[in-house]
């Protein structure tokens, strides 16, 4: 049996994070897996038994080597605008805790970089237009 073909149809869980200093968001140049070229905030794939604050915190130190405070839910998500590949989304926002970014994945994320909320970089991945609107109409439930 093809194992592609397999793993093709799993839905996976994915969080990701919206990380603030002075009023400007975290973000990234993706590369390498879906949405390669669209600019996306910290995230991956929740762990088995983990909690989402601990999988946000998680992956902002592995990806950027930072550390974040105040995490809250914005919202979950039922995406699927990159098929093959299925997820339910989790949405947190946080703070900057501590360090400054740096790229520690680069076959992931070309860069970091603050943006002021008024002038993000476009394309932007899925999950982050599904944030603004979140920020925007507080709807944080898409399905």
């Amino acid at each position: 049996i093809n194992s592609l073909f397999m793993t093709a149809n799993i839905t996976k869980v994915g969080v990701g994070v919206l990380v603030f200093r002075d009023g400007k968001l975290l973000m990234g140049k993706r590369k390498g897996s879906h949405g390669a070229g669209e600019y996306a905030t910290p995230g991956g794939h929740l762990e088995y038994m983990e909690s989402f604050a601990d999988c946000a915190k998680r992956e902002c130190l592995e990806e950027c080597g930072i550390k974040i405070k105040n995490i809250k839910f914005l919202y979950v998500a039922n995406l699927k605008k990159y098929a093959p590949k299925h997820y339910v989304h989790i949405e947190l926002m946080a703070e900057l805790e501590s360090g400054e970014p740096k790229v520690l994945e680069p076959e992931s994320t070309e860069n970091w970089e603050w943006y002021k909320m008024d002038n993000l970089p476009s394309p932007r991945f899925e999950s982050i237009n599904l944030a603004l609107k979140s920020l925007k109409d507080g709807e944080n439930y898409y399905d």
